[in-house]
């Protein structure tokens, strides 16, 4: 009697869950018709070809990039600094600091949205792009804490103490053995914290001011006038970004291994 493959089922099914919403906003955003309909009705660019008569979107967008791309280097050299010290020195708060760094990712967004409200409304950052790049590194950061670490955990640290040996200074060591092994790690790290930053609504919400949109907020304010396909076309260009930088670190580097599924702690 053949085995019914239920685990794969289930994969299945959570995976088509997931995508979903995929699956409905990319062929409405190419309908030809004027209002949202399911499934499209005819097939047309024109609600793509709209987005450029609406200056709004165009500049969210290019805000959100230099945003994005800003808060990536930053959590990146920030993340990697304390996935280093975490994992190569053994010191008093160790675990504690580590919990800490890794806290954002078990937190609800809307709760560090408001504490991000009210912790820079009293320094008086709050709506200043200062204040929005802080809050969003400290949504950013864990992601290269925890690429990071990953890396670390199959890392061989006996090329260190030969090239040291040898009389190497710890800059060279440093610049020609440490980072290039941690070179997808680090890649990885700045993608995700660039996607974190560029995607996110609920925290960017909290501090944002009418002359500092992100394209995420800017879809959003849309929406609560209109509702027509160039919400989808818009949502769709997203998307499409989002899986652009996904698809790279899976085909170059490998997702499994980047998220130690294939690791092996040394």
């Amino acid at each position: 009697m053949r085995r019914i493959p239920w685990l794969g089922m289930i994969t299945f099914a959570v995976i088509l869950f997931v995508i979903s919403p995929l699956l409905v906003v990319i062929p409405v955003s190419l309908t030809s018709n004027n209002v949202l309909s399911f499934p499209p009705q005819g097939f047309s660019f024109k609600w793509y070809e709209k987005i450029a008569d609406r200056p709004e979107f165009i500049d969210s967008f290019i805000f959100s990039i230099e945003l994005a791309v800003i808060t990536a280097v930053f959590a990146t050299l920030i993340g990697t600094i304390a996935a280093l010290a975490l994992h190569k020195y053994d010191f008093r708060g160790r675990r504690l600091i580590n919990a800490l760094l890794l806290s954002p990712l078990t937190i609800p967004s809307l709760i560090i949205g408001i504490a991000a409200l009210l912790f820079f409304t009293r320094i008086s950052l709050a709506g200043t792009f200062w204040g929005l790049l802080a809050t969003h590194l400290l949504i950013s950061v864990p992601f290269v804490v925890r690429l990071t670490l990953t890396g670390l955990s199959s890392y061989d640290y006996t090329l260190e103490r030969a090239a040291y040996i040898l009389g190497a200074k710890p800059g060279h060591v440093f610049r020609d053995i440490t980072l290039p092994l941690l070179k997808p790690a680090l890649i990885s790290g700045f993608i995700f914290s660039f996607l974190t930053s560029f995607d996110n609504v609920t925290v960017s919400l909290f501090m944002v001011s009418p002359s500092m949109t992100t394209l995420p907020l800017a879809i959003f304010s849309y929406m609560q006038e209109t509702l027509d396909p160039l919400v989808a076309s818009i949502s769709s260009v997203v998307i499409l970004l989002s899986l652009v930088f996904i698809l790279i670190l899976e085909f170059v580097f490998g997702l499994d291994r980047l998220f130690g599924s294939n690791s092996q702690s040394h």
